[in-house]
């Protein structure tokens, strides 16, 4: 009886004590049930074709396909054009007038990466389209910028979404750092892109103690770059000391936040299929064994990625895109296709139907919940 007699006293005290402090205007800091779920969808693509030098029966078939998704965001990861001719001087209108209509006018927001092609020729790319400052108009802009003005930080829904530029590289730690950090606090999921992957096993350039080293460090969630034609993504992948990196794998694709940094590229929006270097036999270019020790997944694909990221959770879905070849034209999705290598190297749609389907799913989800406040709006006097 006693302590049954203490129980009712103190939730008497309880009960008296919220009606005091709701009625004070204060906040009561309990743990409460979580609100539902803002769900934002991000699309994703890269590497898209537009222009003469890409495969654009691929192009438009994923541009049709993403429009379906519904998505609130899209994240294009560079390299919107592929002109013809060595060192183009001018941007043809009729580019910017597709990627307006298919890139930019069916999303509510829509985030572009400078990608190498679109940015004015050079010796060391000389069929670069030059059409950077005819696109950037065409997207909605950043929050908060960073070093300069292909480069910002912008906050959709529970998505904080960070674009770099990757010309010229230089460590972002010191603008982004700071911003990744608020929005963790935030809980949100830290979502950063850049034109040219820290980690591929396509054509593979050691980039651990620089690039990779720098992006793992601020601990985002996933990094998504483009610029290889094909789609790959990695397990998550631990801070890089002296050159070493820890893996966590999951054959089933569902990984815990903390996990590591996801890895994923994806060029697979309409330019022509480079094959893998390991499957060309060519020795430099192929990636080291604890590269592809982190390889989930890759394959050579027109695709797109939708992104569903709600509070406890950021479930991705790769969409595959196969196009029927046309035998009245001259179109094909293979780079130099007339090479020998390609006589031994598949592509992911070679025997199946023309349509889009899922190619894999992947998720992380949070590995615990925080106290928050009934009414985060309110502060205490």
């Amino acid at each position: 009886m006693k302590w049954f007699a203490i129980k009712i006293i103190f939730l008497l005290s309880l009960v008296m004590f919220v009606s005091y402090s709701l009625g004070e205007g204060g906040v009561l800091k309990v743990m409460a049930p979580f609100p539902q779920d803002t769900l934002t969808r991000i699309v994703v693509v890269g590497d898209t074709g537009t222009g003469e030098r890409a495969y654009r029966p691929g192009f438009m078939a994923v541009q049709k396909a993403m429009r379906k998704k519904n998505a609130d965001v899209l994240l294009h990861l560079g390299d919107f054009v592929y002109q013809p001719e060595f060192f183009p001087t001018s941007c043809p209108d009729r580019y910017i007038k597709e990627i307006k209509e298919t890139l930019s006018d069916p999303y509510p927001v829509k985030l572009f990466v400078a990608g190498d092609n679109d940015l004015p020729p050079r010796k060391w790319k000389p069929k670069a389209s030059g059409c950077w400052e005819k696109i950037d108009p065409l997207h909605s802009g950043f929050d908060h910028p960073g070093s300069d003005s292909k480069e910002g930080t912008r906050v959709v829904g529970n998505a904080f979404i960070g674009v770099i530029n990757n010309y010229p590289w230089e460590d972002p730690t010191p603008w982004l750092k700071p911003r990744i950090e608020e929005a963790r606090e935030k809980g949100m999921w830290i979502i950063l892109a850049v034109h040219e992957p820290a980690l591929t096993t396509a054509w593979y350039l050691d980039k651990r103690n620089t690039v990779l080293r720098q992006l793992n460090a601020l601990k985002p969630d996933i990094v998504l770059s483009g610029n290889q034609h094909s789609y790959e993504r990695f397990h998550p992948i631990g801070p890089v000391e002296e050159g070493l990196f820890k893996i966590t794998k999951s054959g089933s694709g569902k990984y815990e936040r903390g996990d590591g940094t996801m890895h994923i590229v994806s060029g697979g929006g309409g330019a022509t299929f480079k094959p893998f270097a390991d499957l060309q036999n060519h020795e430099k270019g192929t990636a080291p064994k604890d590269v592809f020790d982190a390889l989930a997944k890759r394959a050579l694909m027109n695709h797109f990625i939708t992104l569903d990221v709600s509070r406890d959770k950021l479930e991705g879905t790769v969409w595959r895109v196969c196009v029927s070849d046309d035998p009245e034209d001259d179109l094909d999705p293979r780079w130099k296709a007339k090479k020998d290598f390609w006589q031994s190297i598949p592509l992911e749609c070679d025997g199946k139907p023309e349509g889009v389907d899922v190619y894999e799913k992947f998720e992380i989800v949070t590995k615990s919940r925080k106290p928050y406040l009934v009414n985060p709006e309110l502060t205490t006097p």
